[in-house]
């Protein structure tokens, strides 16, 4: 079915504004997805403030080319739809990544832009592979507890050598 040009201009806009409050853009493949899938999808992504969106490729290459990230656009073949946050930079594309893994291929991470460049699938997918922001900040405080828990696990042994 056609959309008209009006249409067509409010689906440029729209798709402008969100790559002007996008920290990063994921682009996602879809296909063979059922409605229930999709829907679940949507849900999963928006309560971790995601937000996801289906247009026409021509539309969103219009809008890319409005915004003027550096690079060159990567291949999007079949249908294509954007997942963005304007929150944590990883978010979308680990959830996307993720529900990739669980339809078994129906989804997947075609590219994107990070840092204000355009990037392809395995870098997109690398970055979809950083744990979020409390985990990694849980890891920090390991690692800087590590010696310290050591060093109170070898006095511990020396005071029970002595009495």
């Amino acid at each position: 079915m056609a959309i008209s040009k009006d249409k067509k201009r409010a689906i440029v806009a729209k798709l402008t504004d969100a790559f002007k409050e996008a920290s990063s853009i994921v682009f996602v493949g879809f296909s063979k997805l059922t409605v229930k899938d999709v829907s679940k999808v949507r849900k999963e992504l928006s309560h971790a403030g995601v937000r996801y969106f289906v247009a026409k490729k021509t539309l969103i290459r219009k809008a890319l080319a409005e915004r003027g990230y550096a690079g060159e656009t990567p291949e999007l073949p079949g249908e294509v739809a954007i997942a963005w946050t304007t929150e944590d930079v990883t978010a979308h594309a680990r959830g996307v990544h993720e529900h990739g893994k669980k339809l078994k291929g129906a989804l997947a991470i075609l590219g994107g832009v990070f840092e204000g460049a355009f990037a392809d699938a395995k870098k997109m997918i690398g970055i979809a592979t950083i744990p979020p922001l409390p985990v990694l900040r849980g890891m920090f405080v390991n690692v800087i507890n590590s010696p310290i828990q050591g060093l109170v696990m070898a006095l511990d042994q020396i005071s029970k050598k002595k009495v």
